[in-house]
């Protein structure tokens, strides 16, 4: 009886524990298999949605989150994540991603032929998720108050309608474009000139009548991957209130091949707004003067500067600011586009031949848009550059960008490596040796600000000197004594050394490797001979807004550029 008892409580205690083992797996298997699954039914939700908006007419794109109260265009329901279209603004949820293609068109960004020529659209209406505090056009009462998808906008000209107030004869109505008309490039005009091309007619200029007499259409010019991604945002922003096809992500594309919409329209009439920093606009100056050398002369924009880099001097400069954050509305933007000034810029030829007998390599040339130097600053640019290509992940931010080169700056303060400098170059100006006294960098400077702010050749403000322009074919040529001495100008603690002003600039490094950059793209030079010459001038459009302390002092210099820019037109 003990021998049964005993073999009994053995085999319970075995079954006990192998019950515990299975348990036990079951609490460690079950979650994976719950989360591979779920896995597997998300990556394949998302490879659907995907070939959705590949095959789409819509410009979708997906959420998480949507930023205000929204409502689905197609079953009307309340969502908080789902897909939206960077066009035209339909909000659907996911399941209904199908159903909203079939049953809305995006914007068109040229009208369908029926044999005549258009000069006139009508509305294209959109049923709900109307922008906050819009105003109905019939009633002038406040649209969207109620917690619903109700009411209606046009995407061409942003007005709202009540769902009342929507007649029928209203549908019939010919869009105006709003506020930007005469930025906007109305279907119908596309549509026209591409028959006139099929006919292979070129007298584009026939067709402006068709639209507005004070035209001046805009193409926008994004680079996404500056600034904190507000590349990105601003690209949906500006084909909400533009036709899309005057919207260009210079990720995908590039400056020269979009400023080829240039010459399907009218000369001397085009404005282009480049969202990015001042690199970007360099690009996109070059591509302009690709664009002389092909002979399109009479349609080259005039370019205005939505700052999204980490210096941005040269937006500075023309009046748009140091750096954009998205606290002034899109609106207020293109408003400001279609109120600058036009003005001229000098662009300057960099050339950089190396020494040496047995040299067959070609001299490097470069453009400069903004200032070129060598010695502290330049070698603050190189660190940066290099930190910058082993993890560009970390530099996504304009703080983090600006940290990094306080960090350098206070590095060659302590190590001090491009000092006695005046002893291994020989600087010319105009053909006329200058004589260097104790330095460790030198500046040429095309602009008024440097450094990300600091008006450079002003200095302090308290001696005499000839006023520093873009357009007057001068360069101002300074010194400094190191990386301290920078900082204590950009607080206006001290002055630069004012080597002289020159149309032509010659710098000779005898000896040692020295840091230089053109337009903040850095690199280490030997010796080398470094001739900067007058290559040609850009349009420009010059914002005249608020004015901050530092733009106080030239504002007067500011209105001698317009009235020179006057008297030149």
């Amino acid at each position: 009886m003990e021998g049964k008892e005993g073999r009994s409580g053995t085999a319970s205690s075995v079954i006990a524990d192998w019950s515990l083992v299975f348990w036990t797996l079951c609490a460690v298997i079950l979650p994976v298999l719950i989360t591979l699954w779920c896995s597997f039914q998300r990556s394949r939700r998302q490879l659907l949605i995907r070939d959705i908006f590949r095959k789409s007419k819509h410009d979708w794109h997906y959420t998480d989150l949507f930023g205000q109260p929204s409502y689905c265009c197609v079953c009307a329901q309340h969502i908080l994540q789902g897909a939206f279209c960077n066009c035209c603004g339909l909000r659907v949820s996911e399941r209904c991603l199908r159903k909203a293609d079939q049953l809305f068109l995006c914007k068109e960004i040229m009208m369908r032929s029926n044999g005549g020529a258009h000069s006139s659209m009508p509305h294209h209406w959109i049923r709900g998720n109307v922008p906050l505090c819009s105003c109905c056009m019939i009633c002038k009462q406040q649209c969207g108050t109620q917690p619903k998808l109700c009411d209606y906008r046009c995407v061409w000209c942003q007005q709202t309608v009540h769902d009342e107030c929507m007649m029928d004869c209203l549908t019939t109505e010919e869009c105006t474009f709003g506020e930007f008309r005469d930025l906007i490039i109305p279907p119908y005009y596309l549509s026209t000139i591409n028959q006139m091309r099929k006919d292979k007619r070129t007298n584009y200029e026939k067709v402006v009548p068709y639209c507005r007499k004070h035209w001046m259409p805009v193409i926008i010019l994004t680079n996404t991957r500056s600034g904190n991604n507000m590349g990105e945002t601003l690209l949906g922003e500006f084909k909400i209130l533009l036709n899309p096809v005057q919207v260009f992500d210079l990720s995908k594309i590039t400056p020269a091949k979009a400023l080829q919409l240039c010459t399907l329209l009218p000369c001397n009439a085009v404005r282009v707004l480049v969202c990015g920093g001042d690199g970007t606009v360099g690009w996109v100056l070059d591509a302009i003067d690709e664009m002389k050398i092909k002979g399109q002369e009479r349609y080259i924009p005039q370019v205005a500067v939505l700052p999204l880099g980490t210096g941005n001097d040269l937006s500075n400069t023309l009046g748009w600011g140091a750096g954009y954050a998205g606290e002034v509305p899109v609106e207020q933007i293109l408003r400001n586009v279609m109120e600058a000034d036009g003005i001229k810029l000098d662009r300057w030829k960099v050339q950089v031949t190396n020494k040496g007998y047995y040299n067959l390599r070609k001299p490097k040339v470069f453009t400069m848009n903004n200032y070129f130097s060598i010695g502290p600053d330049a070698l603050m640019a190189l660190n940066f550059h290099a930190h910058r290509e082993k993890t560009p992940s970390l530099f996504s931010s304009r703080i983090i960008n600006k940290a990094v080169y306080f960090f350098y700056g206070t590095k060659d303060c302590l190590v001090q490596e491009c000092k006695d400098l005046n002893k291994k170059v020989e600087l010319e100006l105009d053909g006329e040796r200058i004589e260097l006294p104790n330095l460790e960098g030198i500046i040429v400077l095309n602009i008024g600000y440097w450094g990300g702010g600091c008006r450079l050749w002003e200095g302090m403000g308290d001696e005499p000197y000839p006023l520093a322009r873009h357009d007057d074919g001068l360069l101002e040529v300074v010194g400094v004594h190191g990386s301290f001495h920078c900082a204590q100008i950009q607080v206006k603690l001290a002055n630069p050394v004012r080597l002289g002003q020159a149309h032509t600039v010659r710098l000779i490094l005898k000896s040692s490797k020295m840091p230089m950059q053109v337009d903040g793209e850095p690199w280490a030079q030997g010796p080398c001979t470094v001739t900067i010459t007058h290559k040609t001038r850009a349009l420009m459009l010059y914002h005249s807004g608020e004015q901050t302390d530092d733009d106080t002092s030239s504002m007067s210099e500011q209105d001698h550029v317009r009235e020179q820019t006057d008297e030149d037109v």
